[in-house]
């Protein structure tokens, strides 16, 4: 009786192991909103039932009665369309934090990343499918190893109506366009229609420059 209870308890850890996560996180615009962002995987084939995310950023803090609470530890909702933490690892999936009013990284610009150190703690749970076993992974993310302004590239291809999983670019970013304002400043300057405004701007005049420095080249 002892073996077997010590056998699935190291199924349970061995199955955990399985599970990885992307090495940074990342903040970008995503569907017009500020996201805080990493990957999640499964290497086996087995399920893993009923799994669900949370996550905690841990800061330090202040009350307002000026009390410091040097490791705060703060919930933060995951971006999932049925209203629930449950996720479906069949491949791999980008958890996405979406940073609005309720979020407590709102107040958080690129610049105060580098240099405010916080932690976000991510908890995977969920049952193993052969043991049933309850099994959990972790890992967090510092501010060392969140990238301001860029997403994951995409690891699932399409051939013959066949779908396929490159895990060699499971943590691999790419630069996108981003703020590097806070998300609670980027609203209070119109939003993401106001940026994109900007950018816009600023390629037609980077493009007018190009035109003239080549026009006084051929003079």
């Amino acid at each position: 009786m002892l073996g077997c209870i010590f056998m699935k308890t190291a199924q349970a850890r061995r199955r955990a192991e399985t599970l990885i996560f992307s090495k940074h996180a990342v903040i970008a615009i995503r569907n017009d909103k500020l996201c805080f962002m990493f990957r999640l995987g499964d290497l086996r084939k087995s399920m893993i039932i009923s799994a669900a995310v949370r996550m905690q950023v841990v800061r330090r803090t202040s009350t307002n009665e000026g009390e410091v609470v040097p490791l705060d530890q703060i919930d933060i909702q995951i971006d999932n369309p049925i209203g629930t933490n449950g996720i479906f690892l069949v491949s791999p999936l980008i958890i996405c934090h979406v940073i609005d009013k309720n979020s407590p990284l709102y107040d958080l610009s690129e610049m105060d990343l580098q240099h405010e150190d916080i932690e976000v703690i991510v908890v995977l749970e969920g049952v193993v499918e052969t043991t049933g076993i309850t099994t959990q992974a972790r890992t967090s993310y510092v501010s060392e190893e969140i990238l301001w302004g860029q997403r994951f590239v995409p690891t699932i291809s399409e051939d013959d109506d066949l779908y396929a999983v490159d895990y060699s670019k499971f943590g691999h970013t790419i630069k996108v366009p981003t703020p590097s304002c806070s998300a609670k400043k980027l609203d209070e300057e119109g939003g993401m229609a106001q940026f994109k405004q900007t950018m816009l701007s600023y390629s037609g005049f980077v493009r007018r420059r190009k035109e003239k420095h080549m026009n006084q080249d051929k003079f």
